[in-house]
């Protein structure tokens, strides 16, 4: 299976979770279209009030890639930026389970 997942925990800056959940569900709107993209999954945590995950399920680790060079992509990471006080990156590969057969 070539599939890439990505999973990020984004940080916000105390009192900015709000503005970027706001920046972040707008850049899935983005991605609807964008090729290779199966899943964007904007998450708010329970238990701590700064933090936001994402998940994200792609065809393969080049789809992911090639959306970082969208200009759309990158005018949304520059509005996020500073709104971000740390992000915790984990990329996997997945190897099967429900919902994998997109």
């Amino acid at each position: 299976m070539s599939k890439f997942t990505m999973f990020g925990k984004l940080t916000a800056h105390p009192g900015q979770r709000e503005e970027l959940l706001s920046v972040l569900l707008e850049a899935s709107r983005n991605l609807e279209h964008m090729e290779g993209c199966h899943h964007y999954i904007i998450n708010e945590s329970v238990d701590d009030p700064d933090a936001i995950w994402i998940t994200e399920l792609w065809r393969d680790a080049e789809a992911h890639a090639n959306s970082l060079k969208d200009e759309e992509v990158l005018a949304v990471i520059q509005r996020a930026r500073p709104l971000i006080a740390a992000i915790e990156p984990v990329r996997l590969r997945p190897v099967g389970g429900k919902g994998l057969d997109v």
